[in-house]
């Protein structure tokens, strides 16, 4: 693999670029994408026409960039995030019918959880989860009921890294936060109340391979108020079980109930 003189790959600095875009800032000039990863404007340039010729870019007649369709074609053929999105979305479709507020799947990402799929509700309560973007995973319901089943030295680095306060619900001593993973693994369940916003409240449930290993989270977000959560739990539990139950036939090619 080819190097700059920087002693970087070629390839770690067009994933860079590639990393520049986000939800709010689906188009960038070259100029933009240069200042957001730091990279000197005449490699960039190269890049960009590089990527582009490779279909991972897409140079509109504005002559911003924005990802091509290639990436997504990648994504689809992933058996990983899009397979749990495509054995998760009908039983996410009924969670999200029956609480008629936000519905989403999140998976980790180093420290942070980042969510594949989101259903919403015109009117419902704020939820600052994207998808496509990340939240910290310290401070979301989906990220929290993740990390508590990851070995006590990736919670550990989780803390490590550090949490800002987003209200002043948000839970930022590591020492709480431990009796939480604590309690969050032998309930198999969290509840978050205002944590990143004192009008909502995050409910998740852990999604399990059949093999009982960690995919993802299965969340809900609805208002921060007085509403029995215990329905909400129930309703997240059944329908986790049903995605577990479908992943496993999506990826394995059979049907689990068989014997």
């Amino acid at each position: 693999m080819a190097r700059t003189s920087a002693g970087r790959s070629s390839l770690s600095r067009a994933v860079d670029l590639l990393d520049a875009f986000d939800s709010n800032s689906v188009f960038l000039t070259a100029t933009e994408i240069a200042q957001r990863t730091g990279s000197p404007v005449s490699t960039t340039h190269r890049l960009l026409g590089e990527l582009t010729s490779l279909g991972l870019l897409e140079r509109v007649p504005d002559r911003t960039y924005r990802l091509g369709a290639r990436i997504w074609e990648w994504s689809a053929r992933s058996p990983g995030a899009a397979g749990l999105r495509a054995a998760a979305l009908p039983h996410l479709q009924k969670v999200h019918h029956a609480v008629r507020q936000h519905a989403q799947i999140g998976i980790l990402s180093g420290h942070d959880v980042l969510f594949i799929e989101r259903l919403s509700a015109p009117d419902a309560v704020v939820n600052y989860s994207v998808i496509g973007q990340r939240l910290p995973a310290l401070a979301s319901s989906s990220g929290l009921v993740q990390l508590a089943w990851l070995p006590e030295r990736e919670q550990e680095a989780a803390l490590a890294a550090g949490l800002k306060q987003f209200t002043s619900l948000t839970v930022t001593d590591p020492a709480q936060i431990r009796r939480r993973l604590a309690e969050i693994r032998r309930t198999g369940h969290v509840v978050n109340d205002g944590f990143l916003h004192t009008a909502a409240r995050g409910i998740a449930v852990p999604l399990r391979g059949h093999q009982d290993d960690l995919l993802g989270a299965l969340s809900v977000i609805v208002p921060n108020d007085a509403a029995p959560v215990l329905p909400y739990i129930a309703l997240l539990q059944t329908a986790a079980a049903a995605i577990t139950r479908d992943y496993a036939t999506l990826t394995s090619g059979h049907d689990v109930h068989r014997s």
